[in-house]
């Protein structure tokens, strides 16, 4: 880093936009207009999310170079710039969110942020060149909020998607399909309506969910390419003034030179402006996903409940002590917290989706909102997917022994028996097992003509689950 985080101290100097004097904290890298945001927003004590933060400094780095390249700035005062966001970029977490101190909840464009990112740059890039570098005229240059902030959401949520929650999705589709290997000579009792319903093998429940992961996974590749298609060249209202026309492929592949992942122009910056529509797409992917990690979750609580008075079929791993009174009692944790992460994603896509209908003409004014949930979903999600893999799924034990005693007593087994003996006859010896306490078989034996040998092959759980 250029500079360190500077320690409390109530002195100031004095910083001057095109509203007058403001009084700045002395050590603080950024001026009056972060100042006024500061002031004007004193409402979560939540800045913006650092990956938003991190693609913000990155766009500026990019168009560093590209206005270097295409003389629309010194190249001194381009190289200066480009240099000093590579220190930011290359500081711990914390010293860098040292010097973004804006609220999320703040003018609809960002605008607060995006100048709080020129004014850093430009004081850090001024003392690095020795003469004044301008936060508008130089970092801002071929930019503006409007184009920049959609632009650095999509970035952020393109590079949190490809690095760290499609490989996590991957991980818990692989840890799934491997214990759904191992789990295959376990039959156990299917339910629907939780009512006792034709058996399944264990591996059957564990392939249909890493299908469903499957599945989320795939639908949020299809996002992908568009979370790569950038604003950047549309400046104040999409038509680039102030611009070179040349502006926006040269940033795109300065940018993809700095993050590794290719972006381009979007096609149709208006759009990308005036709606956040690919956002509000990326969020519902994310949706999709949790909803579907919510029912494996809860199945998973469902099996391992009990132990005695419960199902009992699986033994979740036991990671903690799970009541501060009683002793002895052990949670499903991982289970119980994937399903919160699901909760709190689902309620940000209520909020995403209402701040994606509040684009006025030119531009959506919900920017921050999007950006900050949109990137506290993948980052929860990213998060807890390995857990619920490696701490969930790869370790449970199956009781084996619980498993036979529920089928065995399963008078829908029954159900096999249709084809001979009709529903109605299948249906009194079900009520009758029901009612006795009676293997199914037992009772078939004594109610029809059918062999007891026959009844067994017929009635076997294993067989009825349609795999050999």
């Amino acid at each position: 880093m250029t500079q360190t985080a500077a320690p409390a101290s109530t002195a100031s100097r004095i910083e001057r936009d095109s509203m007058g004097d403001m009084d700045v904290p002395a050590g603080a890298l950024y001026g009056a207009q972060t100042q006024r945001a500061v002031l004007n927003f004193p409402i979560s004590g939540r800045p913006m999310p650092l990956a938003f933060v991190r693609a913000l400094v990155s766009i500026k780095a990019a168009a560093a170079h590209a206005n270097g390249a295409l003389e629309t700035i010194p190249e001194p005062a381009a190289r200066a710039i480009a240099a000093v966001c590579g220190d930011l970029l290359g500081a711990t977490d914390a010293e860098l969110m040292h010097h973004f101190p804006v609220d999320v909840f703040q003018t609809g464009s960002g605008t607060s942020s995006n100048m709080n990112a020129n004014e850093v740059v430009a004081t850090l890039a001024s003392r690095k060149l020795g003469s004044v570098v301008n936060a508008n005229d130089h970092v801002n240059a071929s930019q503006s909020s409007n184009d920049v902030v959609p632009s650095a959401i999509h970035v952020a949520a393109a590079l949190a998607l490809h690095s760290r929650l499609l490989p996590a999705l991957a991980h818990l589709v692989e840890t799934t399909l491997a214990k759904a290997g191992a789990t295959r000579q376990h039959v156990k009792t299917g339910r629907t309506h939780l009512m006792d319903a034709m058996p399944v093998r264990l591996s059957q429940a564990l392939t249909g969910w890493a299908a469903q992961v499957q599945a989320a996974m795939d639908h949020l590749k299809t996002v992908q390419p568009a979370l790569q298609r950038l604003a950047l060249g549309g400046t104040a209202v999409g038509t680039g003034v102030n611009a070179d026309p040349r502006f926006a492929r040269r940033c795109c592949d300065a940018l993809t030179e700095i993050t590794g992942l290719p972006f381009q122009p979007g096609a149709d910056r208006f759009a990308l402006m005036g709606a956040q529509d690919v956002a509000v797409a990326a969020s519902g992917a994310l949706k999709t996903l949790a909803v579907a990690l919510t029912k494996i979750a809860n199945d998973l609580r469902w099996m391992n409940s009990g132990p005695l008075a419960g199902l009992g079929e699986i033994e979740l791993q036991a990671l903690q002590p799970g009541s501060s009174i009683m002793p002895g009692k052990v949670n499903p944790v991982i289970p119980e917290a994937t399903a919160m992460v699901c909760a709190q994603v689902i309620g940000n896509d209520a909020a995403i989706t209402i701040a994606g209908q509040s684009g006025n003409f030119e531009l959506n004014v919900m920017l921050p909102l999007v950006a900050r949930n949109l990137l506290e979903s993948l980052e929860l999600l990213a998060g807890v997917v390995p857990l619920l893999a490696d701490k969930a799924i790869a370790t449970f034990t199956v009781n084996e022994a619980r498993l036979k005693e529920a089928l065995a007593r399963n008078p829908i087994l029954v159900t096999a028996l249709n084809p001979l003996i009709g529903y109605t006859r299948a249906a009194d010896i079900a009520k009758q097992a029901y009612r006795e306490g009676r293997p199914i078989v037992d009772v078939a034996a004594e109610r029809t003509d059918i062999p007891r040998a026959d009844l067994e092959r017929l009635l076997d759980p294993a067989r009825l689950t349609g795999e050999d």
